[in-house]
């Protein structure tokens, strides 16, 4: 394995096709995108009802299709159901599943099931993007922002990992996403990404792909940076664009934070890595 290259990027460099780097691939007029949501890497059963870890696994994935600005249309599901579920159980996720379904207006056409002893969520979404924001479409000079407050996620899972009870309200149970702001602000955005692995991860993934490094002209806090599953939007925009971005941010009632700069060099993530050590 190359030096300073993690095991995630390791195995995604494998793959030589072109339409890989984003967080979805865009073909035509296309996007294709797949997350996985699994018990004991994402979450534990006791955590959350089965209901909102198959809303929440909708959501995830669905964070992918909006922050490049797109509109699902299909979806795939693949769930390794745990063989003690009973049917209760498994309308239980049914009705997590219709819940998406019903509020983001796609369509479950497919997939598989299969029995195992921990439950497996992958979802495969098909959405038409006119007008895509891309991740590799940052340039030197542009500022870099991101939606809403950070941090929270990380406390919340840490609160949970000690036993403790978080809010019905946390973002850990429900992201929220910025798709009002995304579809009033996407003409005015360089680039765009959901913070899903902690925003020092996610710049490092904007520095690699575009070649550039950050200035950071606002200190945030470690939880600030490593806070992973936050599902907010970071967006870079021209300098001359920051005042009409707080207008639409103001307009769609979402706040907005402007921390970082691009510039010549490169950015590494401070973060431990989520998923491989």
């Amino acid at each position: 394995m190359k030096k300073d290259m993690d095991k995630e990027s390791f195995f995604i460099s494998l793959f030589k096709s072109r339409y890989i780097g984003d967080d979805a691939a865009f073909i035509d007029d296309r996007l294709y995108s797949k997350d996985l949501f699994c018990e004991d890497v994402h979450f534990k059963r006791e955590w959350m009802s089965l209901e909102e870890i198959a809303y929440k696994s909708m959501l995830v994935n669905l964070s992918d299709v909006f922050v490049k600005n797109a509109t699902p249309l299909y979806a795939l599901l693949g769930v390794m159901i745990p063989k003690i579920f009973s049917t209760n159980d498994m309308q239980a996720l049914y009705s997590g599943f219709k819940r998406a379904q019903d509020e983001f207006g796609f369509e479950i056409v497919g997939g598989d099931t299969i029995a195992g002893d921990k439950l497996e969520i992958s979802a495969t979404f098909i959405s038409k993007a006119d007008h895509p924001i891309r991740r590799d479409t940052l340039q030197i000079g542009d500022i870099l922002g991101y939606t809403g407050s950070l941090g929270s996620v990380k406390r919340d899972l840490e609160k949970l990992m000690k036993g403790e009870e978080i809010s019905k309200e946390s973002k850990f149970i429900t992201p929220v996403l910025r798709i009002d702001f995304i579809k009033e602000a996407a003409h005015l955005l360089t680039s765009s990404i959901d913070i899903s692995d902690g925003l020092s991860k996610e710049l490092s993934r904007l520095s690699e792909i575009n070649g550039v490094g950050f200035e950071f002209t606002k200190a945030l806090s470690h939880d600030e940076l490593c806070s992973g599953e936050e599902y907010e939007v970071l967006f870079s925009c021209k300098e001359e664009d920051i005042e009409k971005i707080e207008k639409i941010a103001d307009k769609v009632s979402t706040k907005v934070t402007f921390f970082a700069k691009a510039v010549e060099g490169s950015y590494h993530s401070i973060c431990k890595e989520n998923h491989f050590e």
